[in-house]
């Protein structure tokens, strides 16, 4: 551990004329944690001058009675409160402005965000659009958007997690699918970030068990990607701190909340999964999702995300149980998941200090060699997978060996999230990886 320790900091230390030496930490302007905190939407609303609020909550927490006591929260505090449910889960571009059409007249000061990330990102875009009407593609991410920052702050948002995955309540990042490119992309601006998340474990309690998996799989590989991304010190320079990116690579905060999140998700994913009323469980990974967004959030993800993206976006024959929306869906957690333990067995040499980490926390054992430490990490994904009854490859999404080059070069385009991979990934690296998995 000690040595560990010494050598991950060190890395910290080292930068030069041609890097960037500053890493930068955006947080909601106030984060509540706990039992029930989610009663307290009407108060953070009122204190942030909100009057006229768009809800916004997905058709299954629509149904339950967090709903009523959000809601009723909100107007015992004088919010007029506007429900919209044309949430898609996994969201794609055409479904995001469908919604924005429904309420671009609206007349809206806030918005509040009621559900898992997908809730989550809509309400983000919603209020991008409103606040700042302009084509969505102009604020999709380069290469394949423009990539523009809007001009100033967006609307107070409030957002309430329903699951325990995807730290979006703490993150400047909103993920979509632009439909006729089949590939996952998103927004990432520092204007995004919800200005306040209320972080509720019982609001988890009624997620069924493969959303349970999958959310808690998404918590593993933030908090691992971003443990083992590129030091902070290697980014290249900038020219003024507006270029600063807001993924910066791993930094010794990052690294903190990375280590506890991987210790909790191991602890506690499994017990989860198997009982929803184990409300230690709940409690621990609700927890350790947002310490894993907090870190994640300025750190970044790396290649598996990246290679979850078109995953995603070109799934055509999965179904999973606990997600019977009427058409096939690759969820995040799983998408992402499914290539991790292959991309941490290629990448394991790249970052050998880091990854014999992750290999003890997750498994207890010990090596300096980094063959058998991706070795170690693959078999501990394949394991876990299997325990939570999800797919270890693509073949069981129904991908085949004709999927390959787009895969690949859906994957290309994620370079934001490539760049802080431990190692430059070229096309070959990909291939070599996706073989496996087809």
């Amino acid at each position: 551990m000690g040595c560990f320790l010494a050598l991950s900091e060190a890395s910290y230390l080292t930068h030069s004329n041609h890097t960037d030496p500053v890493f930068t930490i955006s947080l909601p302007q106030v984060i509540k944690f706990g039992f029930g905190v989610s009663r307290e939407a009407g108060y953070e609303a009122k204190r942030l001058g909100i009057k006229k609020a768009l809800l916004v909550v997905g058709e299954r927490v629509a149904e339950t009675k967090l709903l009523e006591e959000v809601k009723g929260s909100l107007e015992e505090a004088g919010v007029s409160v506007r429900v919209l449910t044309k949430v898609k889960i996994e969201p794609e571009d055409e479904a995001l402005l469908e919604a924005y059409r429904e309420i671009k007249d609206e007349e809206l000061d806030g918005f509040i965000a009621l559900g898992g990330g997908s809730t989550i990102d809509t309400a983000k875009v919603l209020n991008l659009l409103h606040t700042y009407p302009r084509p969505l593609e102009d604020y999709i991410n380069k290469p394949i958007g423009k990539g523009i920052s809007p001009p100033g702050p967006l609307k107070p948002l409030i957002a309430i997690p329903t699951t325990a995955g995807t730290g979006s309540e703490s993150t400047s990042v909103a993920v979509l699918d632009v439909k006729k490119l089949k590939v996952k992309t998103g927004i990432s601006n520092p204007y995004l970030r919800p200005t306040v998340a209320l972080i509720d474990p019982l609001t988890t309690i009624t997620m069924p068990p493969m959303v349970t998996a999958s959310s808690g799989l998404d918590v593993l590989n933030h908090a691992i990607e971003s443990f083992t991304a590129h030091p902070y010190t290697s980014k290249p320079a900038i020219r003024n701190p507006g270029e600063r990116p807001v993924y910066s690579g791993a930094t010794p905060l990052g690294d903190m909340f990375a280590v506890k999140a991987m210790e909790w998700a191991r602890r506690y994913l499994w017990r989860a999964y198997a009982d929803p009323y184990d409300l230690e469980a709940r409690y621990y990974m609700m927890l350790g999702a947002s310490i894993a967004g907090i870190g994640f959030g300025h750190v970044g993800v790396h290649v598996p995300h990246a290679m979850g993206y078109p995953i995603a976006g070109m799934v055509r024959t999965y179904y999973p149980e606990d997600y019977e929306f009427g058409y096939p869906i690759a969820p995040h957690g799983i998408a992402t998941a499914i290539p991790a333990g292959p991309t941490f067995k290629h990448l394991a040499p790249y970052n050998q200090p880091k990854f014999s980490q992750v290999l003890k926390l997750l498994t207890g054992e010990e090596t300096s060699d980094p063959k058998e430490i991706g070795e170690g990490i693959l078999e501990y994904y394949l394991h876990i997978l299997e325990s939570l009854r999800i797919p270890t490859d693509l073949r069981e999404l129904g991908f085949n060996k004709n999927d390959l080059e787009d895969l690949v070069n859906g994957t290309l385009k994620q370079q934001r999230l490539l760049s802080i991979s431990p190692k430059k990934i070229t096309k070959r690296d990909l291939e070599a990886i996706f073989k496996e998995l087809l």
